[in-house]
């Protein structure tokens, strides 16, 4: 594929409208399954897609490529599903997709700290934003949910980490892959522990497969599965190739509109608190984006 500069922000809209859907997706899914069965299922249903649409594309990968492939593969997509599926318990849609905005300011940090990426000024801001308006997510969630657990919220945070340390790994370390060999490699590194923790679940118990809820949720997995995780793991993998790692990492603050709008059709609310905290969350990460005076 000819990469054209402009691309990056189709691309970048195009994930968005995916991936902001991704979460009441999830939302659905956990009414009949869970969270174990729901992130088990997403990625065998994934792998299986990818299958069809790629096979031969892993033709040819090294025994170092296959290496990053695997580690990738857990930071990427395994850790970030389930931990995504738990936190959604208790957690609206919505506010996930904003605490999942925090990515782009984790990528800065560690380009910082591994990377030797150069900061500036206005970046430190963001980074200070971004973090004071998880707190006040966390505080509004409370305050609408008083038996929202925090440690459900740090989730959330972990998988934001486990994407901004993928997004280097794949710039550096699998470059030369392509989108769809890369994506492949990555779920089929992942589908054995899936397969694994699904047989140990209740999901294969017959009075539980028979339930309408449980049918009606796996259509929903699949859905996402096919396009909020197949499809768009293709796309943003060709996405991290033309585009810096921070502007990669920026589709995780255009999303939460999407995810707002189904949350907000799905009955979801949030408080003055919530609202005022996306804000500053919003504008902490488009801070973190931008290069100014360095310091």
């Amino acid at each position: 594929m000819k990469i054209i500069p402009q691309n990056k922000w189709i691309y970048l809209g195009i994930l968005s409208l995916i991936w902001g859907s991704s979460y009441i997706l999830i939302k659905r899914g956990l009414v009949g399954l869970s969270p174990i069965e729901l992130g088990s299922v997403r990625i065998i249903f994934s792998t299986i897609f990818l299958i069809l649409m790629g096979f031969n594309s892993l033709k040819g990968l090294s025994k170092r490529q296959w290496k990053w492939l695997v580690i990738t593969g857990f930071l990427g997509t395994f850790f970030p599903s389930f931990f995504f599926a738990f936190a959604q318990q208790y957690i609206d849609s919505s506010v996930a997709a904003i605490m999942n905005s925090l990515t782009p300011i984790f990528t800065l940090l560690v380009g910082v700290f591994f990377f030797t990426t150069v900061v500036f000024a206005r970046q430190y801001i963001g980074v200070a934003l971004g973090f004071l308006g998880s707190l006040g997510l966390i505080l509004g969630g409370t305050d609408i949910n008083g038996e929202q657990p925090i440690g459900y919220v740090l989730l959330i945070i972990c998988a934001s980490m486990c994407y901004a340390v993928n997004i280097y790994f794949l710039k550096h370390k699998l470059a030369e892959v392509s989108p769809m060999a890369m994506t492949l490699g990555n779920f089929i590194a992942i589908l054995p522990p899936a397969v694994i923790l699904l047989i140990f679940s209740d999901f294969f118990a017959i009075q539980h497969l028979k339930t309408q809820e449980v049918l009606t949720s796996l259509g929903f997995i699949a859905l996402l599965a096919f396009f909020g995780t197949a499809i768009a793991k293709v796309m943003f993998n060709q996405f991290v190739k033309m585009a810096s790692a921070v502007f990669v990492s920026s589709v995780t603050y255009t999303l939460p509109i999407i995810a707002l709008f189904w949350g907000t059709l799905d009955g979801e609310r949030i408080n003055g608190i919530q609202f005022i905290a996306t804000v500053v969350i919003l504008v902490g990460v488009s801070m973190a984006n931008k290069k100014k005076k360095p310091l």
